[in-house]
């Protein structure tokens, strides 16, 4: 007993003199992802050395800092859409807007340590949109052909599969392929298009978070070139360039285009008779 009555006083000392915990604050996750128009929970979790009310604030970042909660309430755009439990906060039906860092502050002025934070990524995911097709209605074999398809709006960005007839276009493996599929910008490309791709054309958008969306389509004919059409057309333009240039010349050696030529055109002037006047004049000097 009296040796342990020496050690007490000591045990006790050391109680006083260990370093107690400053505050502390820490999350279940920093990047939290949740579909549009559902729930986001972001967790904050803290623990204080002495002071039993610290004072708790929420903040995102954009181009500056705003303030989600402050002095005991939720503040716009997020008041009236949002609850908090200790300091974990729920959003309710976040949108595109609500996307952002967040950031949990936990100010004790009683502690050694006075401020901690943690920072929380909302991420908010889009489903795929009907996404727009191009895609011409017609070509001639031999030309190189592009179809695009593009969905603007799902997070994170859609992938683009094509179809033809309804069947899956699968993309080549040989690098000389007639064809190129590009999955990520949606582009199929015919390096020489040929009869045999004439035929009804789609895409589909997918990105894994909602149900994948297809475009309208639409058929693409693809036709030969009409060489006789082509050949004759030629011929036509090449005559009516000889028939003009032939023209041109005759007129040109019959001296329609020179300059005496266009004064000829005054050779049989007849002078006008003289007036009243001068005749008088005339009959009265000669008597």
């Amino acid at each position: 007993m009296e040796g342990t009555s020496l050690y007490l006083p000591i045990v006790i000392l050391l109680m006083q003199c260990s370093p107690s915990i400053p505050v502390t604050v820490s999350t279940k996750s920093h990047k939290v992802e949740v579909r549009e128009f559902s729930d986001a929970m972001l967790s904050c979790v803290f623990h204080t050395e002495i002071d039993q009310s610290p004072r708790i604030e929420w903040k995102k970042k954009g181009k500056g800092v705003s303030f989600v909660y402050y002095e005991g309430q939720f503040k716009a755009p997020f008041e009236g859409r949002a609850t908090i439990d200790g300091a974990t906060v729920m959003l309710q039906r976040v949108t595109q807007e609500d996307a952002g860092e967040y950031r949990c502050e936990i100010s004790a002025p009683l502690d050694s340590v006075i401020l901690g934070e943690t920072n929380i990524t909302l991420k908010v995911l889009v489903p795929p949109q009907t996404p727009s097709c191009e895609i011409p209605s017609a070509a001639v074999t031999g030309s190189v052909v592009k179809l695009r398809c593009r969905d603007q709006q799902s997070i994170p960005p859609a992938t683009y599969s094509w179809f033809k007839d309804s069947q899956r276009i699968i993309p080549p493996r040989l690098t000389n392929a007639s064809y190129v599929i590009n999955s990520q910008t949606g582009i199929l490309e015919f390096k020489a298009v040929a009869k045999e791709d004439t035929g009804h054309y789609s895409c589909l958008a997918s990105n894994g978070v909602g149900p994948p969306k297809t475009c309208k389509g639409k058929h693409m004919t693809i036709e030969d070139v009409n060489v006789l059409a082509v050949v004759a057309a030629v011929v036509v333009v090449c005559l009516v360039i000889v028939v003009c240039g032939c023209g041109g010349f005759l007129l040109h050696r019959n001296g329609f285009f020179s300059p005496g030529h266009r004064g000829r055109s005054n050779v049989n002037y007849i002078p006008s008779p003289q007036e009243p006047q001068d005749f008088k004049h005339t009959q009265s000097f000669m008597l």
